[in-house]
């Protein structure tokens, strides 16, 4: 396996980023989508998303089990795009709202099932996971502490997820204003 994360902003490019990385590949591409349509404005998103890819790409989603999608889409001629592991955070950190003040995510028995399920899977060794993967995920902790318990524990769990998939990826990518810096290159 090959993996790269790809860090950037909101509308930073780093999707349009993994998608030139992966057309680059010159392998077959599937989409893993992590994003659940629940309102029209996440509907919109994701029909854009769609329409900006070629049509021979396959789409699967995935909103919560990412690890058992890997083992089962990773092949050797095949560049799995995982976009985006923010908003597979965030289907996980479904019920935090309901958490004691101070409380960790792991007190969220999914939460902490897929993540140790994603990061074990990253740590398997590479014939485990065939071909390439390109994750893409916000940076979200470079702006002002949120104002809320749950907005600072998602925070925090997004750092945390960055910097376990970054240690586990021997390339690792910041996107800016459609510029890509690279922060790893193994």
């Amino acid at each position: 396996m090959t993996c790269e994360l790809i860090l950037g902003g909101a509308r930073s490019g780093k999707s349009r980023h993994a998608e030139q990385r992966a057309l680059d590949s010159g392998l077959a591409v599937t989409v893993i989508a992590t994003a659940e349509a629940g309102d029209e404005e996440m509907i919109e998103r994701i029909r854009r998303h769609r329409a900006d890819r070629p049509l021979h790409w396959r789409t699967v989603e995935a909103p919560v089990a990412l690890a058992d999608t890997l083992r089962c889409e990773a092949a050797a001629d095949r560049c799995l795009i995982v976009d985006c592991l923010t908003l597979w955070l965030c289907n996980l950190l479904a019920g935090a709202e309901n958490l004691p003040p101070a409380a960790s995510a792991d007190a969220l028995p999914l939460f902490r099932r897929e993540r140790d399920a994603l990061l074990a899977t990253l740590a398997a060794p590479l014939a485990a996971l065939p071909g390439r993967i390109l994750f893409v995920a916000n940076e979200i902790g470079l702006g002002l502490v949120p104002e809320t318990p749950l907005g600072r524990l998602f925070r925090d769990e997004a750092g945390r997820l960055n910097q376990a998939v970054a240690a586990a990826c021997p390339h690792v990518v910041f996107v800016a204003a459609g510029l890509p810096l690279v922060l790893k290159q193994g």
